[in-house]
Parts: C-alpha cells; sequence; structure tokens
C-alpha cells in the first residue's frame, strides 16, 4: 500500500511539473494545419527565442508585455497532476507497478498538449504525435524485457494497426468528420490498449465515440456549434483511452 501511494504521489508531481511546460507548446502550435509554428507573441511582436528555449519554458506569459501564451498554467498543471495520478493508481496493484505504466504516463504527457492543441485548431501535429509513438514504444519494450516475453508487445503492434485499419475505413465514409490526425492517434492509442488485452481496446475504441456524442449534443444544446459542425475529436479518443485503461 505505501509503495503505490508512494509511486501515485511521484507520478502526480510529476505530471504537474511536465504539465507546467505546455502552454507555450500548445500556443505555438496551434495553427492552421499546414502553417509554420507560430514565432513570436502576437501582442508585442517580440520573437520567441531560438530552440529549446523557445519551446521548453514553464508558465504562460510572455516575457515582453506579460500577455497570456496558451492554456492557463494553473489548468494544465491540476489536469496532467490528476491524469498521471489516476494512471499511476490504477496500474499499481497488490503485486506492484505495472511495467508498462511508464509507456502510459509518456502517452499522457503528451496527450495533454495533443488535446489542447486539437481543441484549439482541430489539429493533431505529426511531430508531437512521433515522440508520443517513440516513447511508447520504448516503454513498453522495457516491460517485454522485465516481463520476459513478447506476446503483450505483439498484441499492442496488432491491436495498433487494427485500430488504424478501422479508422481509415471510418475517415474515408461519406459525410465523416475524422481527419487522419485522428488516424494516427487511435493507432497510437491502439499500442498500450492493446498492451492490456482486447477487451480493453474494444473500450478504448467504443468511449470516444460515446464521449464525443455526448459533448456534441451539450454543444448543440448551447447553440456552440450547428448541425454539420465539426469539433475536435482528439480528446475524446484520449479521454476514451484513459477510462479503458483505468476500467479495464
Amino acid at each position: 500500500m505505501f509503495a503505490a501511494l508512494t509511486a501515485t504521489a511521484v507520478a502526480t508531481v510529476l505530471g504537474a511539473v511536465l504539465a507546467a511546460f505546455t502552454p507555450r507548446l500548445v500556443h505555438r502550435l496551434s495553427v492552421e494545419p499546414g502553417s509554420p509554428p507560430r514565432s513570436a507573441c502576437e501582442r508585442c511582436t517580440r520573437p520567441f527565442p531560438h530552440g529549446r528555449p523557445g519551446w521548453v519554458r514553464p508558465g504562460a506569459r510572455c516575457p515582453g508585455c506579460g500577455a497570456r501564451l496558451g492554456p492557463r498554467t494553473g489548468t494544465v498543471v491540476a489536469l496532467g497532476a490528476a491524469i498521471c495520478g489516476l494512471l499511476t493508481a490504477g496500474l499499481t496493484g497488490t503485486d506492484g507497478i505495472d511495467p508498462a505504466l511508464p509507456a502510459v504516463l509518456a502517452l499522457a504527457v503528451v496527450g495533454l498538449p495533443l488535446a489542447l492543441i486539437d481543441l484549439a485548431c482541430l489539429r493533431l501535429p505529426d511531430p508531437l504525435l512521433a515522440l508520443a509513438a517513440v516513447a511508447v514504444l520504448l516503454g513498453l519494450g522495457g516491460a517485454t524485457i522485465v516481463l520476459g516475453t513478447s506476446e503483450p508487445l505483439l498484441r499492442a503492434l496488432l491491436a495498433a494497426l487494427a485500430s488504424a485499419a478501422g479508422y481509415v475505413l471510418l475517415a474515408l465514409l461519406p459525410g465523416s468528420r475524422l481527419g487522419f490526425g485522428d488516424v494516427k492517434l487511435a493507432a497510437l492509442l491502439g499500442l498500450p490498449l492493446g498492451w492490456f488485452g482486447w477487451p480493453v481496446l474494444l473500450l478504448g475504441l467504443f468511449l470516444p465515440h460515446l464521449i464525443n456524442g455526448v459533448v456534441g449534443l451539450a454543444l448543440l444544446a448551447t447553440g456552440r456549434v450547428g448541425r454539420g459542425s465539426t469539433w475536435a475529436f482528439g480528446p475524446a479518443l484520449l479521454a476514451g483511452a484513459l477510462f479503458a485503461l483505468l476500467l479495464g
């Protein structure tokens, strides 16, 4: 019990700290598809520093004029802490920490800015998706070594292929509101979901559509969107995977 509480506390703090670096990243990448990332503050036109300092910086304020850049830091920090804490608590049992937890937490850390960017501009940037894919594969590779069997990893790879194929078909249907960024994200999420078994994968593929339907009804009821409007599906995909991992 003590080990589980300690792991959850550490993951919660880690999630909060890493999330504090999210707002500027979200702000710079929340642009129309095909457009370059923002290179300067839109209020005072002060350019962002080149290299890592221009991207990796805590907080959400321009050092020149104090304008807020991206989502509120407090909100993002709370989300990062809650997500990482819940996942760690859910994947830590009486027999110890699940060896796939680092891969799941890596996906959660990158998934948070992905969701926020998609909400801002209906876009899931390929560099972040690629970063998450590499982190998850490395994490699952390490878990495979710990377990001493490749069966879960092979199942995860097959699940990713199945998720990609299913969402490609959905994206190609007439009137579909899915983009190919959603297809790539679904394939990525298939890795950890498939690792934990086919029932978890099926739950993780079903829940996003349920969540998206509820969100759509709420948006229609409040007049924020009209019939035929498109809204971000990436957050529903990520939330569905989160709940599937916790419930499964």
